[in-house]
């Protein structure tokens, strides 16, 4: 029985020549020809102050929380629906997570939370853009100017959606984006640090390389270069560079190519709401485009997760959940606080399945995928 993967990362075709002449080029180290050509693709595309390259979306988020100038004590509202890398680059400067709850429509912080949460200590607002969906940042914005505190955007994984008519990462003063292989665009592992605000420009090269001015020596403002604030190794090699470029260009096709199997996904699947019970992802709005980074719904109850799961591994199609909240993880209560909890995201988070979603997966694959959720909810929740 053929088998279904549960993501590949796509290959364009021109990747092994990039990396060719990279390697002929005898640059290899961060910030040479295909670096700058994955920026200046950025830049263009999402109209940014500037965009760094880094080695992870982790990494432009410790850029983020080190720009911010988060310390002990300060407070970052954000989402528990999400990875660890959005609360650890806050922790890591001492400050503390402060968890949201969620929308279960679409896994996103619940706006009406945010205010909720907000102290003399709250310092910023990290926003998830799950599944490629950005929340609404038109009332996240809103709400941190009333406060005075920053917003950062988490979006590791939207590049390709857009919210009323600009791009995802471009909708707060700092954003992250990540190039890992389970993502749209890939590079192994990668990242960007999306600028919007200028004022933080130069102090981000800084951060960058390893808290010198080395980047004021290259450019001839400085005879020499030292250290001169915090900072770490955040800079990809060229060889991730090389292999990346060829990528960015073809973000169109790749997300028009997704979004024919999220949309296959939703209409198939369309008659399960009634029958079984199972709640889908909140249809596409026309304002905030998505780029078909996740197909995900909610089963009726969590309990029998396990056992669908396990069933449609047995058909062939390789599913999964995702997230343990943090609020519930052990260094989500070591580190953080959740005032009053998350309840909707334990009962969401728990009953959420992921469905087998890549570049070239084709209709035949996507119906199949369908026809085997179809015979497998019968199964386990008549």
């Amino acid at each position: 029985m053929d088998k279904v993967a549960f993501s590949i990362p796509p290959v364009i075709g021109e990747e092994l020549d990039a990396i060719g002449d990279a390697i002929a080029r005898r640059r290899l180290s961060g910030d040479g020809h295909y670096t700058d050509l994955c920026r200046q693709w950025l830049e263009q595309r999402l109209g940014c102050a500037r965009a760094f390259l880094t080695h992870s979306c982790t990494g432009a988020l410790e850029m983020a929380a080190l720009l911010l100038d988060l310390g002990a004590g300060d407070e970052v509202i954000m989402p528990s629906f999400t990875f660890s890398s959005t609360a650890n680059a806050v922790v890591l400067r001492g400050a503390v997570p402060v968890f949201a709850d969620v929308d279960p429509t679409t896994m996103n912080i619940d706006v009406d939370e945010i205010e909720r949460l907000v102290t003399p200590r709250t310092k910023a607002i990290f926003v998830v853009h799950y599944a490629g969906r950005i929340p609404d940042m038109d009332r996240v914005n809103a709400i941190a100017a009333r406060h005075g505190i920053a917003v950062v955007e988490d979006a590791a994984q939207s590049l390709g959606s857009s919210y009323k008519g600009r791009p995802a990462g471009t909708h707060s003063a700092l954003a992250a984006i990540s190039f890992h292989e389970t993502k749209n665009i890939v590079s192994g592992e990668g990242g960007a640090l999306v600028i919007n605000d200028p004022q933080f420009v130069a102090r981000a090269a800084i951060l960058r390389e390893k808290g010198t001015n080395r980047q004021a020596f290259l450019e001839g403002q400085v005879d020499k270069y030292t250290w001169v604030d915090l900072g770490s190794s955040y800079l990809p090699s060229e060889i991730v560079a090389a292999y990346l470029f060829p990528q960015l260009k073809a973000t169109d096709g790749i997300t028009a190519d997704r979004l024919r199997s999220w949309h296959g996904y939703r209409q198939a699947l369309e008659p399960a709401v009634d029958r079984y019970g199972i709640t889908l992802p909140a249809p596409m709005d026309r304002d905030v485009p998505l780029n078909g980074h996740i197909f995900h719904f909610l089963l009726p109850d969590a309990e029998r997760r396990p056992a669908f799961i396990a069933a449609m591994k047995a058909r062939g199609s390789h599913c999964g959940f995702h997230y343990v909240p943090l609020h519930s993880a052990p260094a989500g209560r070591r580190f953080g606080r959740a005032p009053g909890g998350c309840p909707v995201t334990e009962d969401a988070a728990a009953r959420l399945v992921r469905l087998p979603l890549f570049y070239g997966m084709g209709e035949a694959t996507v119906a199949r995928v369908c026809a085997d959720v179809m015979s497998t909810l019968p199964e386990i929740f008549d």
